[in-house]
This record gives structure tokens, C-alpha cells and sequence, in this order.
């Protein structure tokens, strides 16, 4: 028994060894994409032993399936430093012809 538990942390080594040479393998051929096995091997047994890991992973996690959302508010917008610009777009109702802008009469 003693034994046993000896080897399980050697044998966990080169299983792990023998795993990742084999996903390299396989992604360099496949041009697979994704998390490798052997990264998250490491990363659940890191979190064994670190809670800060766990919660690190957790909010890799929760952050993961957040859909990304652009600016809230501010219209998209295409800034050039080099020139000094910012180019906003204008909206079809604001295309009216009414060089004084939306709402104000030509006249005032």
C-alpha cells in the first residue's frame, strides 16, 4: 500500500508528460483549438491546494460565457490619432438637410 502511494505522484508526473506531448502532437496536425486536457490537469490540481486558484478559474469561467457588449450609450465611433480626427456616423433621420441640426428651423 505504501508502496502504491509512493508512485502515484511520479506516475501522475509522467502521465501527465506522456498527455501533453500527445496533444502537441495532435494540435500541430488537427490545428485542433481549445483547452488543452494537460492545462486543466494542472490548473485542477494547482486549485487543490491554492483557493486563490480556484477562484481564479471560477471567474475565468463566469467571465468566459458574458457576452461581450459594446460601450453602453456612446455611439461607435473611429478615432485616428495620427490626424487628429474622430469620425461619429450619422443617423438616417438626422440626414434630413437641415444644416442647423435635428429639431431647429433654418430660419432661427
Amino acid at each position: 500500500m505504501e508502496t502504491a502511494l509512493a508512485l502515484s505522484g511520479p506516475a501522475a508526473v509522467l502521465l501527465l508528460i506522456i498527455v501533453g506531448s500527445w496533444e502537441l502532437i495532435r494540435k500541430k496536425r488537427d490545428k485542433q483549438s481549445g483547452t488543452p486536457l494537460a492545462e486543466t490537469y494542472i490548473n485542477e490540481f494547482t486549485a487543490t491546494f491554492y483557493g486563490s486558484k480556484r477562484m481564479q478559474l471560477e471567474h475565468r469561467d463566469s467571465v468566459a460565457i458574458m457576452r461581450e457588449e459594446d460601450a453602453q450609450g456612446a455611439p461607435p465611433s473611429r478615432v485616428d490619432l495620427v490626424k487628429g480626427t474622430v469620425v461619429l456616423p450619422v443617423s438616417p433621420s438626422e440626414r434630413s438637410g437641415n444644416p442647423a441640426g435635428p429639431g431647429k428651423s433654418e430660419s432661427s
